[in-house]
């Protein structure tokens, strides 16, 4: 069985097929609670190019061999898989940062010649984006969600341990003149760049651009993150509203993690995800692929199944959509972070793909 070490201790990926004792004979990727995943992220790769203290060490990741990741070929089978046999509707590509696969057009391009009418998206630090996002466009991206956490340029280079500001602001900006749109901008909530979080809203709001921002979770691979010290969404309201006028509208959708609140008289809105504090867990639509080709139910469960030996081994898909509806039907019910028998999931945020 593949072993990968990812900044934490070696985790195995099973090649046992997983049991569907119980399982109702539905093509869909339905779980013992009912839930059923229509939402795929694919990691593509462990690489990136900041440092972010709640996912990175400073050193960075150790390096996947490039043999051990999936090709895009490989990407590409699986989404067909997705889309035709079990019922995916939306994949988002991340990472790692996927802008450093010199490939990432041609996964795009496979993915959208093997899903035709499947949404594309790509969650990304935005480095390098305005010189791609026509190409992607073009390719079949369809979107893509930036990750930026202040606009202040001192907090940025801090926090993301690289003084990168100007280039994540000129890929956002290209990927808006690209038609990659909505865009949407992920903020991480931390206790450091609370206090710029209105002038990010309004940067935001002037651009616009959608904003989210998203309550830290025990995912960073220094293991520094603490419940009692996190800022929850009810914080980041009050810091908000002393700026803006906010009116709460709730979620797109039931499956949706963003809550949604309009800024003053609109059409602007402001979006929070509180994964800890509101926990959504009841209504998750999301199944993952790490970037070797492991299943994994759960940003918080550490079962994997290998799907990447199957591909290479011969396996037909319907063997591999089994296999899938398998390591599925084994998701939990929650992440639990306020339980007493919490544990962090061995491998740290920029392994797993956000």
């Amino acid at each position: 069985m593949p072993a990968v070490s990812l900044g934490t201790p070696l985790l195995r990926a099973s090649r046992v097929r997983p049991t569907t004792a119980g399982r109702p004979d539905v093509p869909e990727l339905v779980d013992r609670f009912g839930r059923i995943a229509r939402d795929v992220r694919i990691s593509i790769t462990e690489k990136c190019s900041l440092r972010c203290t709640y996912c990175m060490p400073a050193e960075g990741l150790p390096s996947i061999a490039r043999s051990d990741l999936l090709t895009a070929a490989e990407i590409g089978r699986l989404v067909g898989i997705g889309a035709r046999d079990l019922g995916i509707r939306e994949v988002r590509f991340t990472g790692g940062e996927p802008l450093t696969r010199a490939d990432l057009v041609d996964i795009v391009r496979l993915s959208a010649e093997a899903a035709p009418g499947v949404q594309l998206s790509m969650t990304t630090n935005g480095i390098g984006l305005d010189k791609k996002a026509a190409a992607l466009k073009a390719a079949g991206l369809s979107r893509v969600n930036v990750s930026l956490d202040t606009i202040d340029r001192e907090h940025f280079a801090t926090l993301t341990r690289r003084d990168r500001l100007p280039a994540v602001l000129a890929g956002v900006r290209g990927a808006r003149d690209a038609g990659l749109t909505p865009v949407k901008v992920n903020a991480v909530l931390m206790r450091e760049t609370l206090e710029d979080a209105p002038a990010l809203l309004g940067w935001a709001v002037r651009e616009g651009f959608r904003l989210r921002f998203i309550e830290e979770m025990p995912l960073d691979a220094d293991q520094l993150w603490r419940r009692e010290q996190m800022v929850d969404a009810a914080e980041l309201l009050a810091v908000l509203g002393a700026s803006f006028p906010l009116s709460p509208i709730g979620r797109e959708d039931p499956s949706a993690p963003a809550e949604e609140w309009l800024v003053g008289e609109g059409p602007a809105t402001v979006g929070i995800i509180a994964s800890v504090s509101r926990s959504f867990c009841g209504d998750c639509d999301r199944t993952r692929i790490t970037a070797e080709g492991t299943v994994r139910s759960c940003l918080f469960g550490d079962d994997e199944t290998d799907l990447r030996a199957l591909l290479r081994g011969g396996a037909d898909d319907d063997t591999i959509a089994d296999w899938w509806r398998g390591a599925m039907w084994g998701k939990k019910a929650g992440h639990g972070i306020d339980g007493d028998s919490f544990a962090r999931p061995v491998r740290s945020m920029g392994a797993i793909g956000g």
